[in-house]
């Protein structure tokens, strides 16, 4: 089965860019303190070659991430299923190219693809708390996905929560999602049989200012496309 027919066919998105779309600038408010990746997106930042084509899957608001790749001297494009999220990003980083987009639409010869690049044309990629969003049936596809849109040898930089749950409804900031992760071998595992060398690991116990939202182990991998 080829990666674009994998990822189309498990795709349904029902109700998750509803919910960042109303839950809009309070994503900050509720996640304040971001260390892990700020310290994450200052590694990619700062180890990519100088004005570097970056791609930031599930940007969000643009903050922090795509602020800091731009302010870096990077040239950063953006992708979120929300449109308010996007709307803000835009706001926060005017230098960057920003795009409502399921990362489904990037596989070879989607639209997104048209929009955004093809494969090889990135030479950094940031997916922070981005592939949680999937159901797990996706997450390989999509880390494949992920490595044919970065040069040999680009650097990805991802974070995912660790938590042993499949496509699982959560409340969060007054709306439900559905989330997915992995222990941490497991997701080890699946970002190296991806064609990913992993470079460095770290992790941090996170909890939000909103009561909303449970506390939660984020796991941070530095990631290097493998030729």
């Amino acid at each position: 089965m080829g990666i674009s027919h994998a990822v189309s066919q498990g795709r349904d998105r029902t109700g998750q860019a509803e919910a960042f779309d109303a839950i809009g600038d309070r994503y900050d408010e509720a996640f304040p303190h971001k260390d892990g990746q700020l310290r994450s997106g200052a590694w990619l930042a700062a180890e990519l070659p100088p004005g570097s084509r970056v791609l930031d899957i599930g940007c969000g608001t643009g903050l922090p991430t795509a602020r800091q790749l731009a302010d870096a001297g990077h040239d950063v494009v953006g992708i979120d299923l929300s449109g308010v999220m996007i709307e803000l990003a835009r706001k926060h980083v005017p230098e960057a190219d920003f795009h409502q987009l399921d990362i489904s639409e990037l596989r070879p010869g989607g639209s997104g693809a048209r929009t955004v690049g093809v494969p090889g044309h990135y030479e950094g990629v940031a997916a922070f708390f981005s592939l949680l969003m999937l159901p797990r049936a996706e997450i390989p596809f999509t880390l494949r996905l992920i490595r044919e849109l970065l040069v040999p040898g680009g650097l990805l930089a991802l974070s995912m929560v660790e938590a042993d749950v499949d496509d699982f409804a959560i409340p969060f900031l007054g709306n439900t999602i559905r989330v997915s992760g992995y222990l941490r071998d497991e997701l080890r595992r699946v970002v190296r049989e991806a064609g990913f060398e992993i470079t460095e690991e770290s992790s941090y116990s996170y909890a939000p200012a909103s009561t909303d939202v449970p506390p939660e182990e984020q796991v941070f991998l530095h990631c290097r496309r493998l030729a």
